[in-house]
């Protein structure tokens, strides 16, 4: 496969894993939470920030997680005082620090290169395997941008270069051809099952009611993840089957499941009148039984038009243009105070390119917030319960960071607080009512260095250390609400503990010895133990299956082995 090669290159193929971890921060008051609730890492966020670093706090609890991912990054177009910040160990790219990429600059298309590859290598870590990520770019970068997306994700996943209309005009060139486009380009991270694909009208209508003809669609019971009645309680209620019996969501191994849709959403009129859908029995797994029955009836949706599944539109001229996204934010904070914001419909059509309603989106370089607008938009049409993350640096220019003009906060977080709650005099009813939702807000904190449990500066907290070392230990989502010090968690193949805390004086006695190594359990699970020192031969941790890893040495071993 042909490789993009540019300045600086073999700096940055591995920056990515050198990137240290930082805490995570919540400012409860720039939040959105709900009565009597504080923030949350699994509720939907804002993370002020260099994003590289974001990202890179974001991996242990999603690692593999996100169902869809879009950055609109900088389009390098030599007029945007964009600054390469990123702090590689290199004199040349150390001379390339706080300096503005303008058109003059001989070295811009080497130093946006230098700036995406580490930013995508751990946006591939955060996609899940049926996930899709979609970048926004233009004629000035979208030739190397395809390089590095196929050399990160492979040219194979490639879904799509789609050009999007986005000047009706057709640009503002005064010469030559007017452009007025700029590109989506499209890959999936190795599973494309769970894209969604358009329709046409066609196809046969086999089937006949009262109200004509129809064929039957989907089944109104929810499938595959977060198809569990604990994922969603309110889109568990009874039906009325044709015989008259109330009917649940059951799932066909007898575990209850949920709808598609809640009662006040799209299954209202089905609610109303159970006619609306298509009926028939349909058994459990084979061996299952619900109250002594091995089948029961389920509904599907009724499609009264011909349809059939095609790809996408070669062009995308119907999502919304530039100045679409320029009439929203002046609706919501009555002035621009935002360059190039993309529209609402674009970043709904793109989210809604994934199948899953409850998947988890991203967005690390969030700009004014258009994303988290769209998400919560969506959620709002179809009673799904997705979730945005989102990523900001408080200053895009060294002009804000004088003034301390905070556009995470003032920007970013401040459109969303306002479209949850509601815009007056905004087009859309449902804008003008309010999406509903909430958010927590967080902030890069304290970068966890190897050094500090060594010099006693800056010591982590336990559970931002539990974390990470749970997290480069096993690959596994970190769950604080699981952990019960020592024990911090456990994977497929074992438990995993840490004894520490973030104090230098107790640290210096803190070691595994024997009380400690016969209390952690039976031998026939593998236990991982993270401790400063051990009082106990290598033979004796054999027997009690223990494997010792001292701190701070071997948590950046194992992550850099990643």
């Amino acid at each position: 496969m042909p490789t993009l090669h540019f300045k600086g290159k073999p700096l940055v193929q591995n920056h990515h894993l050198v990137v240290p971890f930082s805490e995570l921060e919540a400012v409860k008051s720039r939040g959105v939470s709900p009565a009597g609730a504080g923030p949350s890492l699994h509720d939907n966020l804002i993370i002020e920030g260099d994003n590289l670093k974001a990202l890179k706090a974001l991996l242990p609890v999603y690692h593999g997680k996100v169902k869809c991912i879009y950055i609109d990054p900088p389009y390098n177009t030599g007029n945007e005082k964009w600054i390469y910040n990123d702090r590689v160990n290199s004199p040349m790219m150390r001379d390339w620090l706080g300096r503005t990429v303008d058109r003059d600059d001989l070295t811009r298309h080497d130093k946006w290169c230098c700036m995406m590859l580490p930013r995508l290598k751990l946006l591939r870590e955060l996609l899940a395997p049926d996930g899709i990520i979609a970048v926004s770019i233009d004629d000035n970068e979208v030739a190397n941008l395809c390089e590095l997306l196929d050399e990160v994700f492979l040219p194979e996943r490639r879904l799509a270069v789609a050009p999007w209309k986005a000047e009706p005009s057709g640009g503002k060139q005064k010469k030559g051809l007017r452009v007025g486009h700029e590109y989506l380009v499209i890959y999936h991270n190795g599973d494309d099952s769970n894209v969604s694909r358009e329709e046409l009208s066609t196809g046969e209508l086999n089937l006949k009611d009262e109200q004509g003809k129809y064929r039957k669609g989907r089944e109104l019971r929810k499938w595959g993840q977060g198809s569990l009645r604990i994922d969603r309680p309110d889109s568990w209620f009874d039906l009325v089957a044709p015989d008259g019996t109330k009917v649940f969501p059951y799932r066909n191994d007898g575990k209850e499941g949920r709808w598609r849709w809640g009662k006040a959403g799209k299954m209202k009129p089905v609610v109303e009148n159970p006619k609306l859908a298509h009926w028939e029995k349909v058994s459990y797994d084979e061996g299952v039984q619900v109250k002594g029955q091995t089948e029961r009836w389920v509904p599907f949706e009724k499609v009264r038009d011909r349809r059939r599944s095609f790809g996408w539109s070669t062009w995308l001229d119907s999502f919304g243009f530039n100045s679409d996204g320029t009439r929203e934010i002046k609706e919501i904070f009555g002035e621009k105070v935002f360059d190039t914001v993309k529209p609402t419909e674009l970043l709904k059509w793109l989210i809604s390119l994934h199948t899953d309603e409850g998947a988890i989106i991203l967005d690390s370089t969030a700009g004014s917030g258009t994303t988290a607008h769209a998400v919560l938009a969506l959620n709002k049409e179809d009673d799904g319960n997705r979730r945005f993350i989102l990523c900001q640096m408080p200053y895009e220019t060294k002009e804000q960071e004088q003034k301390e003009e905070n556009i995470c906060e003032s920007i970013t977080a401040e459109r969303v607080r306002r479209v949850i709650k509601g815009v007056k005099g905004a087009r859309d009813e449902s804008l003008r009512e309010g999406l509903g939702g909430t958010f927590s807000y967080f902030r890069l904190g304290k970068e966890l260095r190897k050094q500090a449990i060594l010099d006693g500066k800056d010591l982590p907290s336990y559970e931002a250390l539990a974390g990470y070392v749970f997290f480069t230990a096993t690959g596994d989502e970190f769950e604080p609400k699981k952990m019960n010090p020592p024990f911090i968690g456990t994977s497929r193949d074992r438990d995993v503990f840490l004894i520490y805390e973030q104090d230098i004086e107790k640290l210096k006695d803190m070691a595994l010895n024997l009380d400690l190594a016969r209390k952690l359990g039976k031998a026939e699970r593998k236990k991982l133990v993270f401790a400063p020192t051990k009082y106990l031969d290598q033979e004796y941790l054999d027997r009690l299956n223990i494997e010792f890893c001292q701190l701070p040495f071997e948590i950046y071993q194992r992550a850099t082995k990643k």
